[in-house]
């Protein structure tokens, strides 16, 4: 009997060309909006992660703060520890961590780190800069210091160091010259800037020089341990998760980049919702259109649907027959809008290659199968209620009409 409605619903359909055009033309329109509003709003999600976090750690490692503890079990009295601002807070033993870090899922990089405060001196100009001491290899695992050198080049012997343009331009300085570098430790040392690097973010082109790990320790007076360890996860929004199994697994503070960057992550989370809403309303319209046209196809094949009942055909019959050509609409509409859609941001370059001012649109993330899908499921759905219309006229009075 199925094989037999659908035949007669492709027939009913192609009796009316221009009719079933205008209804699958409708539902692709709604469904090349639904994917175009898919790539849209996640391209521009990953743009702006990219951009934002793209050059930060997702997660930072640092020795766990020390809390007030009781001096006898039960007791009220506690011991308050006081932080020793004479002494640099380090991670002490952090050689076992790191091999526990690079095997927790999501991880893909990891930069044990020195970091400290000092000055730069040039002649008379001073600057205050933050210092970073890394390991050989792990320059641009964290920010990509080597593809942002616009002079010089990224190796990092001994004696060298990177800067950032802005700090360049801000005291003269240029590839070769030797700078006097002076720790907050007391401690001072002269350096040749072997590169010059611009990120795009203020604060690391102006205050942000790289060294080399052990010229690092030496200048911060740190003879065994490191600062922090600075780590890359995918995908970026994965950063809270991790951060508590590194928590539980190193004993080490775990801090996610989402916890500095609350109101970002808030936004990309309100983008998001915005961009469900908005699909959503895409499939309502399509329910909609299927519906109503549905139903005036009922009201215009009431002598037929009377005499098809006369004949001895099933009220199940007549549903079947309604619900294969709601079906068979949203189907093939789904499936030429995703085409138009595809065809449409085929010529669109990457996310990671877009040019200032451009679109962000991800083609990756348009929902193709998803759309078609709920397209063809709300079709079904909103050819239900005029099928059951249908299977309840009374023959005689629709065959009088």
């Amino acid at each position: 009997m199925n094989r037999y409605a659908a035949k007669l619903a492709v027939r009913h359909l192609l009796s009316h060309p221009g009719q079933t055009a205008l209804l699958m033309a409708g539902v692709a329109l709604g469904v090349s909006v639904f994917i175009f509003m898919s790539a849209l709003i996640g391209g521009l999600a990953t743009l702006l992660t990219l951009r934002t976090v793209g050059s930060i750690p997702h997660i930072v490692l640092e020795m766990p703060d020390r809390d007030p503890v009781a001096l006898v079990a039960g007791a009220q009295s506690h011991v308050a520890v006081q932080k020793d601002l004479g002494r640099r807070e380090q991670i002490a033993i952090w050689q076992p961590a790191v091999p526990i870090i690079e095997q927790t899922a999501g991880v893909t990089a990891v930069s044990p780190q020195i970091r400290g405060s000092a000055f730069v001196e040039r002649g008379q100009a001073v600057a205050p800069v933050g210092v970073i001491g890394v390991m050989p290899g792990k320059l641009s695992v964290i920010a990509d210091i080597g593809d942002a050198i616009v002079e010089g080049s990224g190796n990092l012997p001994a004696d060298g160091i990177l800067i950032g343009s802005r700090l360049a331009s801000d005291l003269g300085l240029r590839v070769g010259q030797v700078v006097r570098l002076n720790s907050d430790r007391g401690r001072a040392r002269s350096f040749r800037i072997g590169g010059i690097f611009a990120l795009g973010i203020a604060s690391a082109d102006r205050q942000a020089v790289y060294m080399n790990f052990t010229a690092a320790r030496a200048l911060f007076d740190l003879s065994t341990g490191i600062s922090r360890i600075e780590i890359k996860v995918a995908p970026a929004t994965a950063a809270p998760a991790v951060a508590e199994r590194l928590r539980r697994s190193t004993g080490l503070k775990a801090t996610a980049w989402t916890e500095d960057n609350s109101q970002l992550f808030e936004g990309l989370d309100a983008q998001a919702r915005t961009g469900t809403i908005i699909k959503a309303f895409s499939l309502v319209t399509i329910v909609v259109g299927i519906a109503s046209a549905m139903l005036l196809s009922i009201v215009r094949r009431q002598a037929e649907i009377g005499i098809m009942r006369a004949m001895g055909a099933s009220r199940s019959l007549v549903v079947s027959i309604f619900v294969f050509e709601g079906t068979l609409i949203g189907l093939v509409g789904a499936l030429f809008g995703a085409l138009a859609a595809w065809l449409a941001l085929l010529p669109l370059p990457p996310v990671t290659e877009v040019a200032s001012g451009g679109l962000p649109i991800d083609r990756g993330q348009g929902d193709f199968l998803l759309a078609i899908g709920l397209t063809t499921l709300a079709a079904v759905l909103a050819s239900i209620l005029p099928a059951r219309n249908a299977a309840r006229i009374d023959p005689v009075q629709a065959i009088g009409t």
